[in-house]
């Protein structure tokens, strides 16, 4: 059995089916839509029919530029992967509470692509995994399942996503795509594909262990960059030193690398490093850096919280029943997305100390946090009667609010106490206003 041909998929002979329509998924779809004949398939009928409606509630993709060219349907029918020989799998791969990979999205697909992978196929996985875990753990369920033989009568690929939810600068087109394929033909055809969408060009990797490696350890250096950052915030909290002051000024010496300190959450950078770390374990190697990275990162919204509850002390106030807003919910700004927000840690820190607090949020859907996360979002209007604020994430609608106004939310306005986890605020605005000031 041959493998399929480029020229089979650049003439719509055959389909490619891109499993997954979430943040990653989607944006693809629509991308390789431009060019080829695609399905995308999702498990959740809700989602599908939201995107045959043209919605999209991740706005990452405006259906308004997606014209009569682009062919793309869409399918919650798992039998529809039969009429593709090119499959793409990207699916979420989360951990659970103990910080362990759950792999049940990533083999569950597998799972499914398996039962109807057609012979000559070749199946790609863009969701972030551990290195070998494609070839150790997904192929067997697509052999098993397919009951054609890896290498001969289907073949797979490795191409992680890169996908920046909220950032419109740095597109799926515009950035460089790895790829990797089992054998020099497969990498050849993932070359040929994805270099059709991929405006920055694609890096052939070694192999598809290579691939998966180099994609965790991505967002690894990140998270231990930010980790840095983090540590420094709580060392010059202690000593009295504004953290934002005291990296511009690092910030002049030309190699001096731009990271801030924040909240870590997402489906990304919080993740990822417990995909290596787990892997590496298994080897026998306990990494220190990178779990001590972790710790600090996952500890920084209980620090923030307590950071508020002494800053409303020295404010003399109240804590158990005081009222505290809380601007952002989201895992990062402009964005829906409430996969693993740390912003809850700060949440559940103050409900520890026995604070009520007043959640909203300009970008999250009302009904998924509740549904995820437990929580009821207010609007603006009963943002009142507040005896701290604190600004989680800067989504850009905040900026039109000013100070003026901010102070009228407090139950006392002269003693006004903002919390700003990402500078977002003009501390000079703040200080004449005479409203208590403290950022990470």
């Amino acid at each position: 059995m041959n493998m399929i041909h480029f020229d089979q998929l650049k003439k719509k002979e055959d389909a490619i089916a891109v499993v997954g329509l979430g943040y990653v998924g989607l944006p693809l779809a629509v991308a390789l839509g431009r060019h080829f004949k695609v399905v995308g398939v999702d498990v959740s009928q809700k989602r599908v029919d939201e995107l045959n409606s043209r919605i999209d509630r991740t706005g990452e993709v405006d259906f308004e530029t997606v014209g009569e060219d682009v062919d793309l349907v869409f399918s919650a029918d798992l039998a529809d992967l039969e009429k593709t020989r090119f499959v793409i799998v990207a699916v979420p791969t989360p951990i659970d509470e103990y910080h362990s990979p759950d792999l049940r999205p990533v083999l569950g697909a597998s799972g499914s692509v398996g039962k109807h992978l057609q012979p000559g196929s070749v199946v790609v996985y863009e969701s972030t995994v551990f290195p070998g875990l494609t070839e150790e753990m997904c192929v067997p369920i697509l052999e098993k399942e397919s009951g054609l033989k890896n290498g001969e009568e289907f073949w797979v690929g490795y191409s992680p996503e890169r996908i920046n939810p909220g950032d419109k600068v740095h597109r799926l087109e515009t950035i460089v795509k790895v790829v990797s394929g089992q054998d020099q033909a497969s990498g050849k055809l993932l070359e040929d594909v994805y270099g059709t969408i991929i405006e920055a060009g694609t890096h052939l990797a070694a192999d598809i262990r290579t691939a998966e490696a180099a994609k965790v350890i991505e967002n690894t250096q990140r998270d231990l960059n930010i980790a840095l950052m983090n540590e420094l915030a709580i060392i010059f909290d202690r000593m009295g030193i504004d953290t934002l002051d005291v990296l511009e000024a690092s910030g002049t010496k030309w190699n001096f690398l731009p990271f801030r300190p924040g909240l870590v959450g997402g489906h990304c950078i919080g993740v990822d490093p417990y995909y290596l770390t787990f892997k590496a374990e298994a080897e026998g190697f306990h990494p220190h850096v990178i779990l001590a990275g972790r710790e600090i990162n996952d500890g920084m919204g209980k620090f923030i919280a307590e950071s508020t509850v002494k800053l409303m002390i020295k404010n003399d106030c109240k804590i158990k029943g005081a009222r505290v807003g809380v601007l952002g919910v989201t895992f990062k700004e402009n964005v829906p997305d409430l996969r693993n927000t740390r912003v809850v840690d700060i949440l559940e820190e103050l409900d520890d100390y026995g604070a009520d607090t007043l959640v909203h949020d300009a970008m999250a859907d009302h009904e998924e946090a509740r549904e995820e996360l437990g929580i009821d979002l207010c609007s603006l209007e009963e943002m009142r009667d507040l005896d701290a604020l604190i600004l989680a994430v800067p989504h850009d609608e905040y900026k039109s609010i000013s100070v003026a106004a901010l102070k009228q939310w407090f139950s006392t306005p002269e003693t006004a106490l903002i919390i700003d986890v990402k500078c977002f605020f003009d501390r000079a605005e703040l200080e004449t206003e005479n409203v208590a000031y403290w950022r990470l």
